[in-house]
């Protein structure tokens, strides 16, 4: 979290503007694996542009992400679309996972929805394909955007107010805590039991830090609410006896992204 860090995301923030031909945003939403074609449920693009087109982002390293930005009108709110994400296993580094997040708040974004994919740990009340709304999580990645004496209250990571008004909406989302594991490795039977143990209800590798991001925002002081949400894209190993696999993680993304655009949709209007 250097001062780089943030120049940078000011920067990208300036050329998002230009390039998009829009001067302010609502809201930013974080398309994780999988949910890709949930953005196509919420509406047609105003305008879309590749992340490489802007200073600081690195092109996609993994099936499943575009590694666009899209700027959609749903309800009333400009969101800004990112389709596709940095992960921490990629190498980059931690500034690099949050800078789409930093970038999305220099752009005057005060709400940030993030989803992913996710392994569920609770087979006795998840299915493949539920969407389950994250209400805190376990930063197990060893990693944080965040350096120096940066103290940042995570109390309420993911707000409740923005959760209130998912629950408002779809008074059927499950909730459960959500923890970041850096991978690439998909978990041991053994890791699976140790995160029930602890308390985790799924497991994944991102959102984590970019929470953290949200959370601290910029130097000037604004911050960001964050809601989020992940798919049940498998069941975590040894709670079933498939083997795990990324093209898996994909078809439940594609099976699920009427039902996740649709519920974005529902949920953007309100923020």
């Amino acid at each position: 979290m250097s001062d780089d860090a943030f120049s940078l995301a000011a920067e990208a923030a300036d050329r998002l503007k230009a390039r998009t031909g829009f001067d302010s945003f609502d809201v930013a939403l974080v398309m994780g694996s999988g949910w890709v074609p949930a953005a196509d449920v919420l509406g047609e693009p105003a305008a879309e542009i590749p992340v490489t087109d802007l200073p600081g982002f690195a092109p996609p390293a993994v099936e499943g992400h575009a590694g666009r930005i899209r700027v959609v009108e749903v309800g009333g709110r400009r969101a800004l679309v990112f389709l596709g994400r940095t992960h921490l296993y990629e190498g980059h580094g931690a500034d690099a996972v949050a800078h789409g997040v930093r970038t999305a708040l220099a752009a005057g974004v005060r709400a940030v929805v993030l989803t992913n994919a996710a392994g569920g740990l609770r087979p006795e009340t998840q299915q493949v394909g539920d969407p389950v709304l994250i209400t805190d999580h376990l930063n197990l990645t060893a990693a944080t955007p965040l350096v120096g004496a940066t103290f940042v209250d995570m109390t309420e990571a993911y707000s409740a107010r923005l959760r209130a008004l998912a629950l408002e909406t779809d008074p059927g989302l499950k909730q459960g805590v959500y923890a970041a594991l850096r991978g690439p490795t998909y978990e041991t039977p053994a890791e699976i039991r140790m995160l029930r143990t602890l308390g985790a209800d799924l497991v994944g590798m991102s959102t984590a830090l970019e929470t953290i991001a949200a959370r601290r925002g910029l130097p000037s002081g604004e911050t960001a609410e964050v809601l989020a949400f992940s798919l049940v894209t498998n069941l975590g190993a040894g709670l079933s006896d498939r083997h795990l696999d990324h093209e898996e993680v994909l078809e439940a993304g594609r099976a699920a992204a009427h039902r996740m655009g649709s519920l974005l949709a529902t949920i953007l209007p309100k923020l």
